[in-house]
């Protein structure tokens, strides 16, 4: 997970935490990951792991109050987003780097039409006139798959993997660097998700994007992305390549992930789901996280920081079984 020149993205002790009222919330508990030009990037983990708060934190969109980034670095290009006043940012957004948001539904204004949306991100970070950015618009369009002629269409007058490809027009329109896609295909139908997960991978390749996918699916991540981490309660717990994590599979909880899930090679009577629940945001225990759901937890894993032990080039497992044995 260390940096180099060639990453576009590199996340560095990443810590998000919500204030309310008197609780403090620690969605986040210092991520670190990289991401090189070109590169797709997995986060994979269950509902309430920290996953779509990091995201957020890329884009410095993580609503304040209450959340506020409280540690850490986001090193975009060599530069620390951190540091960018809100100004700096807005030139970014929907430039540099663009997000897919989980829900096209809300993502879309319903008072608007698709192409003055599509046109409005293009004008603000382009100097053409408004009737080059609809003509753009159309072209966008017509490159996700709809007719370039319905651009004066409302969102309500689509379906939703059409709303879908909208917002995919809409994130891609001035040839982002990064792209961060929040559960694309989650509302989805599974054939309209498997042409929206192709049109991302086409349109990724044709403009050279890097690519960071948040899901809960692994059959989503196998099939379009190089590297995966998976966060568990504000962290990552196992990180590495595609190969790594679905041949090497390492930490207890990437295992239950993989044993709660259909597997057609293998004659499985009943799935194997994981006991109990991810801790409270607002009260997590010491030592791992995950000790109380892990059916190979000791004593010693709940107390003390959890080292990040690299068991192979590149694969990392945040868990005290392998610190021991490395010993």
């Amino acid at each position: 997970m260390s940096g180099n020149d060639k990453n576009i993205l590199e996340v560095r002790d990443l810590t998000i935490h919500y204030f309310v009222d008197k609780t403090v919330v620690k969605a986040v508990n210092g991520i670190s990951f990289a991401l090189a030009q070109g590169e797709s990037l997995g986060l994979v983990g269950e509902t309430g792991a920290g996953k779509t708060t990091t995201a957020l934190g890329i884009m410095r969109l993580v609503p304040n109050p209450p959340g506020r980034i409280v540690g850490g670095s986001l090193l975009y290009k060599g530069e620390d987003l951190c540091k960018k006043s809100e100004e700096e940012m807005r030139k970014i957004r929907g430039h540099e780097i663009s997000m897919i948001f989980q829900d096209p539904m809300t993502a879309l204004n319903p008072v608007l039409t698709v192409g003055d949306q599509i046109a409005e991100v293009i004008g603000l970070h382009r100097k053409i006139t408004r009737k080059e950015a609809l003509r753009k618009a159309m072209e966008m369009m017509e490159m996700v798959g709809i007719e370039g002629e319905r651009c004066h269409e409302y969102p309500h007058q689509f379906s939703g993997g059409m709303q879908q490809r909208i917002v995919i027009a809409i994130a891609l329109a001035c040839n982002p660097s990064l792209l961060l896609a929040d559960e694309p295909t989650t509302a989805l139908d599974v054939t309209i998700q498997e042409q929206v997960l192709h049109l991302i991978e086409t349109l990724k390749k044709r403009f050279g994007t890097s690519l960071l996918l948040i899901t809960h699916d692994l059959g989503v991540v196998a099939e379009v992305c190089d590297r995966v981490g998976i966060v568990y309660a504000g962290n990552i717990v196992e990180y590495g390549t595609l190969e790594h994590i679905y041949n090497h599979t390492s930490h207890p909880y990437t295992q239950g992930l993989f044993g709660s899930i259909p597997n057609f090679d293998k004659k499985v009577h009943r799935l194997k789901p994981i006991a109990g629940l991810m801790p409270d945001p607002a009260n997590l225990p010491d030592g791992c996280v995950f000790a109380a759901r892990c059916p190979e937890a000791k004593e010693a894993c709940r107390r003390g920081a959890i080292p990040n032990v690299e068991i192979a080039p590149g694969h990392f497992v945040r868990c005290l079984n392998f610190a021991c044995r490395g010993e």
